[in-house]
């Protein structure tokens, strides 16, 4: 097995340009999650890296027109899987107005820390551990292409890798140099009030306004949370009607809900499906359901000890543990009882927003730690 040491840190450090270039090569493959051959395509980049690092062909899945790929080492199930993802929530076009840069330090683009930068840790600190002699058989690396929209074709996927594992490492990036050891569990609904329409010049009174209804529903929907238990449960997208002189006869919300224990996620899903209104003519309707489970701490207790132990050898500075709200691909792993280390990719922040963003000053660092876990974990399997 290959010591934890500051030959590590020193290895990915002088990997670090070509890391850096790779990440740019993954950014400039626009892959909106809704665009399944976007998505398709972007795996290829991906597969052309790996085989390029890595020497290995990935497995190419298409589950329901949607590309994942998978890579084993050797012939037996993983016990160490690498969790990445590499579809984006950013629209095709983004990348003109705002393109991959490098400056002060920092890395910018569409998908940058969210999460393509640690898709390129991944494959980094396998060819670390591949030049160092280390017999990687056991490592699982899976890159799925629907995260962003709830993995609904990975899922199954993402459970059958993961089986046998002894350690699920998700490479999503954290904020600063903590790593994530619990995420809420995240539930999505839709709140459909059907109404009647009516001309709204000539004879409103005789239809149902389902925007006003809606709008009297939103604040009850919000109440479902409790401060007390850490639950959100937040009204999202709103729409009515469809034209300007007419009576909206539909009226809809988005609802995300989060929630630290599967209880309250049952409790939520009860209680938003009872909603209803009292006005004769109008009926609510509410879809959805509940999609990812908590991840709780005790699925990273022992792997977040770990890692403190050998970020200490490696020489790379104290971790933090961070309880988060966003949902990831961890949660399904925790779930299934796979202990799981989440936020082990990029540092930085943004996430879905202008500034998205990472920290070129950590990326080594944390190279080098993914690259002393999945040694320690394929170590402890084999014994």
């Amino acid at each position: 097995m290959v010591d934890p040491t500051p030959a590590l840190l020193r290895a990915a450090e002088t990997r670090l340009p070509q890391l850096i270039e790779d990440v740019r090569r993954l950014v400039e493959v626009e892959t909106p999650s809704e665009d399944r051959a976007a998505v398709a395509r972007g795996a290829e980049v991906v597969a052309g890296l790996i085989e390029q690092r890595l020497g290995l062909t990935p497995e190419t899945l298409e589950i329901d027109g949607v590309t994942h790929l998978r890579v084993r080492f050797g012939s037996v199930p993983p016990k160490v899987l690498l969790v990445n993802h590499q579809d984006t929530v950013w629209p095709h076009g983004t990348l003109a107005r705002k393109p991959f840069t490098q400056q002060d330090g920092v890395l910018r683009g569409p998908g940058v820390f969210d999460m393509l930068t640690g898709l390129a840790m991944s494959i980094h600190a396998a060819a670390i551990l591949a030049e160092a002699g280390e017999d990687l058989t056991g490592l699982g690396i899976l890159v799925t292409g629907d995260e962003e929209l709830g993995s609904v074709t990975s899922r199954d996927l993402l459970l059958e890798e993961a089986a046998e594992a002894r350690a699920a490492f998700v490479m999503e990036g954290a904020l600063d140099t903590s790593l994530k050891i619990a995420r809420k569990g995240t539930s999505m609904y839709t709140v459909v009030v059907h109404g009647r329409a009516a001309h709204a010049g000539l004879e409103p009174e005789k239809g149902i306004n389902a925007g006003i209804i809606l709008g009297q529903l939103l604040p009850e929907i919000e109440a479902l949370g409790s401060a007390e238990h850490g639950t959100t449960v937040t009204p999202t997208v709103l729409s009515a009607g469809t034209t300007g002189n007419t009576v909206p006869d539909r009226a809809q919300v988005e609802v995300d809900a989060r929630a630290k224990t599967i209880a309250e996620q049952e409790r939520v899903d009860a209680q938003i499906r009872q909603l209803s209104t009292d006005i004769e003519g109008a009926r609510v309707e509410v879809t959805g359901r509940i999609n990812r489970p908590p991840m709780e701490r005790s699925a990273a207790e022992e792997l977040y000890a770990r890692a403190e132990q050998i970020a200490e050898s490696i020489g790379i500075g104290q971790l933090t543990g961070a309880e988060v709200g966003g949902a990831s691909d961890g949660n399904f792993t925790a779930a299934a009882g796979v202990p799981t280390l989440d936020g082990m990719g990029a540092t930085g922040g943004g996430a879905h927003a202008e500034h998205e963003h990472t920290l070129v000053e950590n990326i080594a660092p944390r190279t080098a730690l993914l690259a002393g876990l999945i040694a320690a974990t394929l170590s402890d399997s084999d014994q």
